[in-house]
C-alpha cells in the first residue's frame, strides 16, 4: 500500500517514518526547494521522545538536544514553585529545528522526499486518492496525509473556510546565537508584567536560544530587535542591561525571528475516507505551551499505529479522528488556562498542570 504525505516539516517527516515502519510505501512532498526550518529552538517532551524511540531515531535526536527544565521565575527572580508536581513534569529536550529536520529526513530516506512540489488538489475515490502537485505531478495512493502546516492547502480542500487566523495581539521574537563573549551561567525563563514572558536556554552545542513573547501586544512598528528590547522591561529582573537584553542586542537583526502568532480554529472534522490532517494543519496553536511539535508527533505515531497494509483505511482514519479531536479539545482548554492566568504563580501552576496531563496520556506508535 502507498501513502502520500504533504509537508516536509517535523510532523510530515515523522508521519513518513511511522507509515514506512507500518509497512507502507511512502513519499513526502515538500513545497520548498529544500528541507528547512521555520523557527529556531523547540522543546520535545517525554511523550514525543517515546514515539521517536519507538521509530528508531530517539538516540539521534537526543544527540542533538540538551535536557532542560521548564521552570519559571517571577519578575523579582524568585523561582515559582509548583507543589504537587515532580521533576518529570518539568523536563523536556531542547533541540534546534534544522538539526531535527535533518535527522528525520535521513530516517525517511532522502530519495522518498520530493522537493519543490507543492500540493494543489486531490480527488478521492472509493479505493484510492489521487493528489496533484505543482509541475503536473500526480500521485495515486491509498491514503493522503496533510501535514502541511497552519496554512495547509490540504485542509483548504478538506474543510473549506477553516482558514488560519491571528491570535489577536500575540507576538513572539526569538533567535539562536553563539554564546561568544557572554556568560550564560543558567537557563532562565521569566513570567513578567503586561502579559509578557521571556528568557534564555543554553543549547547542547554552546549556543543560546532566547525568546520573548507578549499577549495583548500593540502592533509592532519598529525593527525586530527594537521591538524585542522594548518588551524586555516588562520582565523587570531582565530589564535594560540584563543578560536577556544583552543577548537580544548581540543578535544580528536578520537572525531575529518575529511572528504574529496564528491559530487554526477548531475544526468540525479532520478526516474523510482517505485523507487526514496531522500537526499544525489540524490544530496549529499558540507556542506559549511549547507543545505543538510534541503533539504533532503523537498524531504521526497514531496514524502509523492505526493504518496497516491491507487494512481498512476509512475505519483507521475514523478511529484516528475519534481519538485526536477530544484530546485537542482538552489541550485548548488547558492552553487557555495558561494564557489567561492572572499572576506569574498561577501561570506556572497552570503550565505544569498541562504538561503533567499531556505526558500522563502519552501515545506511542
Amino acid at each position: 500500500m502507498r501513502a502520500v504525505v504533504t509537508g516536509g516539516g517535523i510532523v510530515g517527516l515523522t508521519t513518513g517514518i511511522a507509515l514506512r515502519r507500518a509497512g507502507f510505501d511512502v513519499v513526502v512532498h515538500e513545497r520548498a526547494p529544500e528541507i528547512r526550518a521555520a523557527g529556531a529552538g523547540l522543546g520535545l517532551w517525554a511523550n514525543a521522545l517515546a514515539v521517536l524511540d519507538d521509530l528508531g531515531v530517539g538516540d539521534q535526536v537526543r544527540a542533538i538536544g540538551k535536557p532542560s527544565e521548564m521552570r519559571f521565575h517571577d519578575p523579582s527572580g524568585t523561582l515559582l514553585e509548583t507543589p504537587g508536581y515532580d521533576d518529570r513534569d518539568h523536563r523536556y529536550l531542547l533541540v534546534h529545528r534544522a538539526r531535527l529536520l535533518d535527522v528525520l529526513a535521513d530516517a525517511v530516506g532522502r530519495d522518498s522526499i520530493r522537493l519543490d512540489s507543492g500540493f494543489e488538489a486531490y480527488e478521492e475515490h472509493d479505493d484510492h486518492v489521487t493528489a496533484r502537485f505543482t509541475g503536473g505531478t500526480t500521485e495515486r495512493a491509498d491514503v493522503l496525509v496533510g501535514a502541511d502546516g497552519a496554512y495547509s492547502s490540504v485542509r483548504a480542500q478538506l474543510v473549506p473556510g477553516a482558514d488560519v487566523r491571528e491570535h489577536d495581539g500575540h507576538h513572539a521574537w526569538r533567535a539562536v546565537i553563539p554564546a561568544t563573549g557572554l556568560t550564560v551561567p543558567e537557563d532562565r525563563l521569566v513570567v513578567g508584567d503586561r502579559r509578557s514572558r521571556g528568557g534564555y536556554v543554553r543549547t547542547y552545542d554552546g549556543h543560546v536560544y532566547w525568546l520573548l513573547n507578549q499577549f495583548g501586544s500593540a502592533p509592532p512598528t519598529g525593527s525586530r530587535k527594537q521591538e524585542a528590547l522594548d518588551r524586555v522591561v516588562h520582565l523587570q529582573g531582565d530589564g535594560p542591561g540584563s543578560l536577556l537584553a544583552d543577548l537580544i542586542s548581540a543578535t544580528p537583526e536578520e537572525q531575529i525571528l518575529h511572528n504574529q502568532i496564528m491559530l487554526v480554529p477548531p475544526l468540525p472534522y479532520w478526516v474523510s475516507s482517505r485523507v487526514a490532517l496531522a500537526g499544525d494543519s489540524a490544530h496549529a496553536m499558540s507556542p506559549h505551551i511549547t507543545a505543538g511539535a510534541t503533539l504533532g508527533i503523537e498524531d504521526a505515531a497514531l496514524l502509523g499505529d492505526l493504518l496497516t497494509p491491507g487494512g481498512d483505511v476509512p475505519a483507521a482514519l475514523a478511529a484516528y479522528e475519534a481519538d485526536r479531536m477530544p484530546r485537542y479539545a482538552q489541550v485548548a482548554r488547558l492552553s487557555a488556562e495558561v494564557e489567561h492566568a492572572p499572576t506569574p504563580q498561577e501561570f506556572a501552576r497552570a503550565y505544569v498542570a498541562f504538561s503533567h496531563w499531556m505526558m500522563a496520556e502519552r501515545v506511542t506508535a
